[in-house]
């Protein structure tokens, strides 16, 4: 009886372990893709989703249209997939930006109150242990539409934007210690809707955006040891509202934007952008995230014919282009992503032709 045993669990083993041909079977692959979770206890798009130093994600500001900017904010709990309601801001805000900074507060800083074009200058600090918001030093011009970048030095460089009706070349330094913004050098071209990448050199480079004459193919380096920008090589093609994303191998993946199909690499160590294989739909006001398996992940958009886009692609450096990777539930733009410490990516709200969105979704 126990000779029988041991030969069946024998075979038993032999049959999970092996194949017919003797080789071994391949676990199978977690499937990929996008799943529901948690709704927003309100829509929104144009808002902010930063993800602080306890897993969690906070989400802040933001509009449901024009006219109705929000000063709400809500925490995203991997753990429960759900929302809960946090502290407000100060005032409602749209196009504004979100830091994490290294004591694990974040700062708020500009955008639009009142209507979409109305910039301030205004900012504030969420603590994550308080759930509150509380005024920080204003910047020395009011903006929207600019960008954010903590540096290695723990300061905060703001870049460009728009003062309401106006481009601007200016940028400005906050210190968190001190809870004051700056100046520091300007930039050799005014822009908005641009992107700012921190470098493995310390140093951020700026690319794209929009000016007076329209979309920008230039490109500058921010040297935070000298506080002067540097003009460096031009892209392929010019773009805003698009999306920059720093690479495991240091080059800075340039997609999309201005509805184009079109990217472009940067390379730090020679200071040249090249292209590099297209998305397979054009977009603007995509989102773009790194993975943790260095992919990176493309979600949403506007395509040319004004339509919200709902297909997801994966950048693969091996392979020097994109590919097809599942669609969301939701067609959604000016949306959020953010990956989780699970790895999986968090997206939330935006709008499509419906309107404001208030649902997000998980891609695994």
């Amino acid at each position: 009886m126990r000779k029988s045993l041991v030969l069946l669990l024998f075979g038993l083993a032999l049959v999970v372990g092996c194949s017919s041909s003797g080789s071994s079977i391949v676990p199978p692959v977690t499937p990929t893709g996008f799943k529901s979770t948690g709704s927003m206890s309100g829509a929104r798009l144009i808002h902010t989703a930063t993800l602080l130093g306890n897993g969690r994600v906070l989400v802040a500001g933001g509009q449901v249209d024009v006219s109705h900017l929000l000063a709400t904010a809500e925490i995203y709990d991997p753990a429960t997939g759900s929302f809960t309601p946090t502290g407000s801001m100060q005032a409602g805000r749209s196009h504004q930006t979100s830091t994490l900074l290294k004591d694990g507060n974040v700062l708020i800083a500009g955008g639009a109150t009142n209507t979409e074009t109305n910039a301030v200058a205004t900012a504030e600090l969420y603590d994550s242990a308080s759930g509150t918001f509380t005024p920080t030093g204003g910047m020395t011009t009011a903006r929207s539409h600019h960008t954010a970048t903590l540096l290695n030095n723990g300061m905060v460089l703001i870049v460009g934007g728009d003062a309401g009706g106006g481009f601007l070349a200016t940028a400005e330094l906050y210190d968190p210690a001190a809870g004051t913004f700056t100046p520091t050098g300007s930039m050799t071209s005014a822009r908005s809707n641009h992107t700012a990448t921190l470098l493995s050199s310390g140093k951020v480079l700026v690319a794209g955006g929009l000016a007076a004459s329209g979309s920008l193919a230039t490109a500058e380096l921010y040297d935070p040891a000298n506080g002067i920008f540097t003009p460096t090589g031009t892209m392929a093609n010019a773009r805003f509202d698009h999306a920059a994303t720093l690479l495991n191998s240091q080059k800075v993946l340039v997609a999309g934007g201005d509805h184009t199909v079109t990217a472009e690499l940067f390379d730090p160590t020679t200071g040249s952008f090249t292209v590099t294989g297209s998305m397979s739909t054009a977009r603007a006001e995509l989102a773009a995230t790194l993975l943790n398996d260095g992919t990176v992940l493309v979600t949403g958009g506007q395509d040319p014919t004004g339509n919200e886009v709902t297909l997801a692609e994966l950048f693969d450096s091996t392979i020097g282009g994109f590919k097809l990777t599942g669609s969301m539930g939701t067609a959604r733009e000016y949306h959020t992503s953010t990956l989780l410490p699970s790895g999986r990516v968090l997206v939330t709200g935006g709008v499509n032709g419906s309107g404001a969105i208030a649902t997000a979704e998980l891609f695994e």
